[in-house]
Parts: structure tokens; sequence; C-alpha cells
């Protein structure tokens, strides 16, 4: 195999690539989400953990109220940004379908040492963001005359609970699990899924433009030429990672171990074209090959997923600075199944040339 004519015919897909509409709209796509990922964090967040969006909303919400027990009304008034109107149900809930109101609260005439429960609905707007965060609000207001009318409640309890200590939350620790356990991992990935698709793509293509036999008949060997479709796509993958990585930084997402991050990403992705590659040639049609590779790949990162030191796990734990030496274990694996595969592309192409000039 010539690595003059790898890098001849990596060169020119490149070029092919960068003249694809769709790709480059891909890729202004992706980095128009990274320049803007610290919004970006705090919309999917709310989604992952609507409470984290509560400390971003200084509005004033009005909170109707229908009852006679003032205590929960206090502890709602004493909330952040809430103010408490007491009125009858019916004119809260009138008030709120016109959204005059954020809330309705409504308190049925229970004593608070009676021996029935007491029932506190909440009434908010359906599919509201605004919702998320007066729920938020009073959460605490409604922990606060829970505990209050568990006082009042005591002498009815016979036997002692046993008390449970949990850890204090630090801040922010919601957008640590989001930003380094889900967001970086995906981001970071995502160029390796697109590049192993995009190999198929460029394969396939040969037979679906009956091209092959004219590059068959040209001073290159099958094989090289896919080397350099391989080679094509995998430039791509630490650029596109690293500008993830870069602009992530920029938005003030702090993340360590960025060259050892890019070595496993390149590697990961290296198997993904390899794979791609050796589907494309076996399948040789575009859209059995996509559909083939794609629902292997669900079932290989779903297998994955079930151990500790999966792709995603590694990546959120050396983006923290969490993680010893025993990644290097990994990428050597890594590398390992390359190399086998890398032979198993090289043979095939051969056989491929083999039959072409049998035939």
């Amino acid at each position: 195999m010539k690595f003059r004519t790898v890098y001849i015919i990596c060169k020119k897909e490149i070029q092919s690539l960068l003249n694809e509409r769709t790709l480059i709209l891909a890729i202004m796509l992706q980095v128009f989400i990274a320049l803007f990922s610290s919004f970006l964090m705090v919309g999917l967040t709310s989604m992952y953990d609507p409470a984290a969006i509560s400390r971003y909303s200084h509005a004033e919400y009005g909170i109707g109220y229908a009852g006679n027990d003032s205590t929960l009304a206090s502890y709602i008034d004493q909330a952040k940004d809430l103010k408490v109107y007491p009125m009858d149900l019916s004119t809260g809930l009138a008030a709120l379908s016109e959204r005059k109101l954020s809330a309705v609260v409504y308190v049925p005439d229970t004593r608070p040492d009676a021996i029935d429960p007491i029932r506190v609905t909440l009434y908010t707007q359906q599919n509201d963001l605004q919702s998320a965060v007066v729920n938020v609000r009073l959460k605490d207001a409604f922990v606060a005359y829970e505990k209050e009318l568990r006082q009042v409640r005591a002498a009815r309890i016979t036997e002692v609970p046993i008390p449970l200590k949990f850890p204090a939350q630090t801040e922010g620790t919601d957008f640590f699990e989001f930003v380094y356990g889900l967001l970086i991992p995906l981001l970071v990935f995502m160029p390796a899924i697109i590049s192993s698709a995009m190999i198929i793509d460029l394969i396939t293509e040969e037979y679906e433009h009956r091209t092959l036999e004219v590059l068959l008949t040209a001073p290159v060997s099958f094989a090289e030429v896919i080397w350099g479709k391989i080679a094509a796509c995998l430039v791509l993958v630490p650029i596109q990672a690293g500008a993830w990585m870069v602009l992530l930084q920029m938005n003030g997402i702090g993340i360590l171990h960025g060259p050892e991050i890019l070595f496993h990403v390149t590697a990961g992705s290296f198997l993904l074209v390899l794979l791609g590659a050796l589907t494309a040639l076996h399948y040789r049609e575009r859209t059995s090959a996509q559909f083939i590779f794609s629902t292997a790949l669900v079932i290989v990162m779903l297998g994955a997923l079930a151990f500790p030191l999966n792709p995603l796990n590694l990546i959120a734990r050396l983006s923290i600075g969490a993680i010893g030496d025993e990644h290097w274990i990994i990428l050597a694996g890594v590398l390992a199944a390359i190399v086998l595969l890398s032979m198993l592309t090289t043979k095939y192409a051969g056989i491929i040339t083999r039959r072409f000039i049998e035939g």
C-alpha cells in the first residue's frame, strides 16, 4: 500500500466533503450550538432538573390561596418571589385560567390537630415553564408546613422513627452532573457518529454510481481508495471534538485532560469508522448498510453502558480528573481492536479487487 496514494485520495475526499452543503451546515450548526452552550445548558437542564432553573427567576408570582388556615399562607408569603392573594377557589381558578395568577393553593377546613389528613391541592398552568419555577418556590413552603403539622400531631407517634442524615448538597451539583456526566461526553462523541455514517456513504456511492470499475482500472488499489476515504472521515474527528472543548471552555466550562480525551475520541471514532467501512463493503447498498450499522451501533452502545468504564463514563471522569492510569489500558485495548479491524478491512478490499479482476 502506497501512503502517498492514500494521502492524495484523502485530500480529494476532504475537498469533496467541504463542497457538501449538508456537511457544512451540520458543522456550522454544531459550532453555533457550542457558541451558546451556556444557554443550551440552562435549557436542557430545565428538562433534566426543573429545580435548577429557579435560581434564574427574579419575577414575582401571584399565588391564589383558598382556605381558612393561614399557616400555609404565611409560609408561602415568606417564600422568594411569591405573593399570596386570599380568595375563594372558584375566583382563583378563573384568574388562573386567564393567567392573572401563577398558581392556586386550596387547603380544606381541617384542623391541624384533627385525625383526618390535610389534603392540599395545587393548581398550576399545564406545560408551562413558569409552573416549574413556581413548583420549586412552593416546595419549601409545603415542606415547612408539613414539619409544623408533624409537630402538632407528634403525640400520636408511638414509636420513635430512625433519623436519617444525608450529606448537604453543594451549590450547582445538578449542573455538574448534567454538564460533565451527559453534555460533554455526548458532544465530543458526536463527530465520531457523524464520521462513521459518512464512511458508509463514501463507499456505497462508488457502487451506486458505478465508478468502482474506473477506480480499479487506475494505478491504485481498492484498499488504497478505502483507506483514503477512512482517513478523510477520521481527520475531521479531532478537529470537531477539539473545537467543541474549546468553545465549551470559552463558555466557562472547565475541562481537564483535553489531549487524553482527544486520544480516546479519535481511537473510538477510528473503530466506528472501520466498522462502518466493513459494513459498506459487505452490503454495498447505502440504505441497507446504514440501517444495519445504525441498529448494531445502538445495540453495542447499550451493551457498553453496562460496564463501569464505558466511553461516556470514561470521558466524564477524564474531564474532571477523577480517573487514574487505567484509561490507558482501555485505550490499548481499543488500539488492538483497531489493528485487527484494519487488517480485516485491507484483506476484504483485496478480495473485492480479485473478484473484479477474475470476473
